[in-house]
Order: structure tokens, then C-alpha cells, then sequence
């Protein structure tokens, strides 16, 4: 990737109602990193205030071990009990058949399937070579067919790996070419897994992407570990992405990557580009207060800055003692 080039139009950044797909992996990506376990009927709530605020997709769970990860022990539970909205994908992660089945029977619009673009990072994440998890995927697409559920893929490390530092965007592509050909996926989401990304590459990378496969759904997948994750958004949008990963509170990371912070904040995400004219289909103060719950649940605080400074207009009173301030100005103005 020599050079680092961008489109001609770069910079500009300005939505004109362009439509913005901003899909939710908050209740699955940020709550299984959690210590504390989130009650059932609390997921199942988090999960229909965020279809209420106009996320166009949710990963609500993810059908793994509870050994593994506890916090998602309830994923059939969930997936069952929350609120279908029109239009509103209901997706979930599975790690092999088994789960496949598990959350075809739970009603999954759509399945995530991962793995890693690195080979370091998929022994470390998936206990696998590459080529193994590749055979594992397929297994579990060949079980959607005829069932009407879809398949995507994410591609973890697509944008460096913290073990083998750069990959090489030919080895992206390859993989993303299997993903659509071979196993038929109708989207692929590529993976900041660490934080490593920067806007020049983002925009690089999408632009491949967005050439080779047109009609395949793309997510970029970004976390702000370094304090890039609207800036490469922003640079995924110049370069013709249009659906991105995000997590409210800003909670999240990566257990196989120290000091990996969490996802691109949902609603950080969400005001930035409202107020840039982009039609995100949010309703920012049902995202916000949704993230507004999570403290409680948790058990700590969450990174969002809008949870914690409101929206730019949210404006604030003035102070008591404004009245007697202004009068004496007058008098000295007098």
C-alpha cells in the first residue's frame, strides 16, 4: 500500500442527507468483556431501546461457551425475548455449528462469523491456523442455506495486527474474495480490532473493497484506542463506506490486545454526523439514554463524552447570580 493515496474529493466530509448505517455491537462486543452479568430482562431492554432509537442493525449476543464467556450465557434467552422492529437486523455472533443451529432456532436474522486476518492473532483469539478457521466458516454458512438467515464475516486485524504489525492489503483482499465467492457472504465487515488504523489507509482499503465488490454489504469496524476512530470514519465515508460498526457507551475491547479501548462510541459517532448533514436515522436522545443505563448495570463508568457533556445544543442555565452580573455591566457601561 505505497503511497497512501486518496480520492480527489477528500476533505470535503459534508453528508447532504447521505444515508448513514450505523449498526450496533454494544450488548454483545461491549457486555461480554464485562465482569459483571447484566440480567437477562436488562439486555432485553437495552436491546429494544436500541431498536427504538434506529440503529439499522444490532449484534445482540453471541452463542459461545458460558464457560468462555458467562456474560452471554442467556443468548437464547435474549434473542427470543427482545422486540422485533421493522427493519432492524437482528444479528449474532457464533463461533462454529453448534452455535449456528443454536441461533437459527432463536430466530437470528443474520449470523457474524470471524476470524482474523493474522495469523498470530487467530492462534492467540481462535486457537486455529487460518486456513482452519476458513473450513469452520464454511461449515457454519452451509447450515444457513435454505433457511433464509445471512452470513457475514468479520475479518479481525484487517488493519494491523499488535503481534505482526502491518498486513498486507492483498491478504485482505484475498480473504474478502473467499468470504464473497466461496462461502457466499452477503457482508463483510473489516476489523480495527487494536486500534491500529489511520484515515489514509481506511480510505485506501475501502476504496479496494467498494471496487472489486459493489454489491457486497460493507462494515468498517473501528475502535478509538488511539483517538483516530471518527477520523477514520469520516475517511471510510469519503471513500464510499456507508455501514459502520459502533458500541454505546463506548464500551468494548479486545482481551488478546493490551489497552485496546473500547469501539467508536455510538453516539459520539451519531451526533458527529447529524450535525455534518449525514441522515444517520438516529434519535440521539433515545441512544443517549440508553447508554445513560449502563453505569448502573455495569458497575462503572462509560467513555462516552456525550453521556457525559450532552449534545452541543444541550444547553446549560445561566448562573444564579447572571441578573446582578449584567446590571452592574450596564451601570459600568453607564
Amino acid at each position: 500500500m505505497s503511497g497512501h493515496s486518496v480520492p480527489a474529493n477528500a476533505g470535503v466530509w459534508q453528508g447532504a442527507g447521505r444515508r448513514i448505517h450505523l449498526q450496533e455491537v454494544g450488548t454483545r462486543d461491549g457486555l461480554q468483556a464485562e465482569s459483571a452479568f447484566v440480567p437477562t430482562a436488562d439486555k432485553v431492554a437495552l436491546v429494544d431501546a436500541l431498536s427504538d432509537a434506529g440503529l439499522a442493525k444490532i449484534e445482540v449476543t453471541a452463542f459461545v461457551s458460558p464457560k468462555a464467556i458467562p456474560a452471554l450465557r442467556d443468548a437464547e434467552q435474549v434473542l427470543r425475548e427482545i422486540r422485533r422492529a421493522p427493519g432492524v437486523v437482528y444479528s449474532a455472533l457464533v463461533p462454529n455449528v453448534r452455535g449456528a443451529e443454536r441461533a437459527i432456532e432463536s430466530c437470528a436474522d443474520e449470523l457474524n462469523l470471524v476470524m482474523s486476518a493474522s495469523e498470530s492473532h487467530n492462534l492467540a483469539n481462535l486457537r486455529m491456523l487460518r486456513e482452519q478457521s476458513f473450513r469452520a466458516l464454511a461449515e457454519v454458512a452451509a447450515v444457513t442455506r435454505g433457511t433464509g438467515v445471512e452470513v457475514n464475516v468479520s475479518l479481525s486485524c484487517a488493519f494491523g495486527c499488535p503481534m505482526e504489525g502491518d498486513v498486507p492489503v492483498q491478504t485482505v483482499l484475498q480473504w474478502c474474495e473467499r468470504y464473497v465467492q466461496e462461502l457466499g457472504a452477503r457482508g463483510v465487515t473489516l476489523c480495527d480490532t487494536t486500534g491500529m488504523a489511520y484515515p489514509t489507509q481506511v480510505a485506501e482499503l475501502t476504496a479496494a473493497f467498494r471496487a472489486r465488490w459493489p454489491g457486497t454489504e460493507l462494515t468498517l469496524h473501528f475502535h478509538n484506542t488511539r483517538g483516530m476512530g471518527l477520523a477514520n470514519v469520516l475517511a471510510a465515508i469519503d471513500a464510499g463506506a456507508d455501514r459502520f460498526d459502533a458500541s454505546f457507551g463506548g464500551i468494548g475491547g479486545c482481551p488478546y490486545a493490551p489497552g485496546a479501548s473500547g469501539n467508536v462510541c455510538t453516539e459520539e459517532i451519531a451526533h458527529a454526523l447529524t450535525l455534518m448533514g449525514y441522515d444517520t436515522g438516529i434519535d440521539l436522545v433515545r441512544l443517549v439514554a440508553a447508554a445513560g443505563r449502563l453505569p448502573a448495570l455495569i458497575g462503572h463508568d462509560i467513555p462516552s463524552q456525550i453521556v457525559k457533556a450532552g449534545r452541543r445544543l444541550d444547553l446549560h442555565p445561566r448562573p444564579a447570580e447572571f441578573e446582578s452580573i449584567r446590571q452592574r455591566a450596564l451601570e459600568r457601561e453607564a
